[in-house]
């Protein structure tokens, strides 16, 4: 077996990386997840996961947590009504009463961030995630690495995956490809208790998701655990722009006046949901990876999700990405098929790129679909088929 007696780091614990464990434990292989978060209770940002069945779900099923999961997703949450910037509703899947299962084609049950998160680290052995490791660098030491936290720790490992994210400090010791910008950026917003806290759009979501589209912008929301929304403002902008906007992110009334200004066309409806976020906003510019990119693959280092393949979020793509990652990676880092865990990286690397860049140019067509001035017909279009 190729990772007998070898020690593996995973640097970062989100979905894929905690897939990843979770899968290479499954078969008996020596491996940490080192995490910058101070301790399990950190909040965890974003929106829910729609998990696909070709790849989220098909790594929680290899994973052996299916039932877990059955149990804990949000039934309803992936409804979805679409809406005009006067909050004027165009499509509503919760009419439909289509009943979706497990296994249906277009059936994508979401499940929160911080429950998955929940149940992938209660699938793992203790002390396998070491907490509060913020990664600085590494150095090369024997045919391993030897790995150097912000904390003053050090640990030494025979092979590291990245697994850090859109700004990940792994990847540049394998490539120096950078991101290039969408042209996109979206603020984001959460809202806790909204059904206290914003009553109009709590009522309207119903536990799902909005889309309201108008004049190229979009406000994009939806149902999150514990009874909290999240929401996105997204729109054509500068690559720097959440940095020269001179705006303070941590005050709603300044946040409001923005939107006011900048959705002039939109209803007041929206505006409730300024005004009662929990601040600060979060400014997030788009970015994605070059679709040609390729490196040299290395004996004793990879990467999997936004490390390797950060994509704009309008397929949906990004989790399931990472953690098909991490089921094709433990596959063949434990299979009989490959001489050499170099040979089986290359391998994992070469289709995982070509996956990546088909569902990247996906995210990038969608997204300048959703922001186009027909986004409303096209959308509509789309949803109809």
């Amino acid at each position: 077996m190729l990772l007998e007696n070898k020690q593996i780091a995973i640097i970062g614990g989100g979905p894929g990386g905690l897939t990843l464990a979770r899968l290479l434990q499954l078969q008996n292989v020596n491996v940490k997840v080192y995490e910058r978060d101070l301790n399990k209770n950190a909040r965890v940002q974003g929106s829910p996961l729609d998990l696909h069945d070709e790849s989220g779900l098909a790594a929680i099923r290899k994973a052996n947590l299916f039932e877990e999961f059955k149990s804990n997703y949000m039934p309803g949450a992936d409804k979805t009504l679409i809406l005009n910037e006067c909050a004027e509703i165009f499509f509503n899947e919760h009419d439909r009463n289509r009943e979706e299962n497990f296994g249906d084609e277009y059936f994508r049950p979401e499940i929160d961030r911080g429950t998955l998160r929940k149940i992938l680290l209660e699938s793992l052995q203790p002390e396998t995630i070491v907490w509060d490791s913020h990664f600085i660098s590494m150095d090369a030491q024997n045919d391993g690495w030897l790995i150097h936290f912000k904390n003053g720790l050090s640990a030494y490992a025979d092979i590291v995956i990245g697994s850090d994210g859109a700004n990940s400090k792994i990847r540049p010791y394998i490539t120096n490809i950078k991101p290039l910008y969408s042209g996109i950026t979206m603020l984001e917003g959460n809202v806790y208790e909204s059904k206290i806290a914003t009553p109009t759009i709590h009522s309207l979501l119903k536990g799902g998701k909005i889309m309201a589209f108008g004049n190229t912008q979009n406000l994009l929301m939806g149902q999150k655990g514990g009874g909290a929304l999240g929401f996105y403002a997204s729109f054509k902008a500068d690559e720097n722009w959440a940095t020269t906007n001179g705006l303070d992110y941590t005050n709603n009334k300044q946040m409001l006046e923005w939107f006011k200004k900048t959705y002039t066309e939109w209803s007041t409806n929206w505006q409730e949901l300024f005004e009662n976020a929990t601040v600060p906003f979060i400014p997030r510019p788009i970015y994605y990876m070059p679709l040609n990119q390729t490196w040299e693959s290395l004996p004793n280092l990879t990467i999997i999700g936004d490390a390797a393949h950060v994509m704009p979020p309008f397929a949906g793509e990004g989790a399931n990405m990472a953690m098909l990652d991490a089921l094709e990676l433990s596959e063949f880092l434990t299979s009989e098929k490959f001489k050499t865990v170099q040979e089986a990286i290359a391998f994992y690397e070469n289709n995982m790129l070509e996956r990546a860049s088909k569902a990247t140019l996906e995210s990038i067509e969608n997204g300048e679909k959703m922001h186009s001035k027909e986004s409303l017909k096209t959308m509509l279009e789309f949803f109809n088929h």
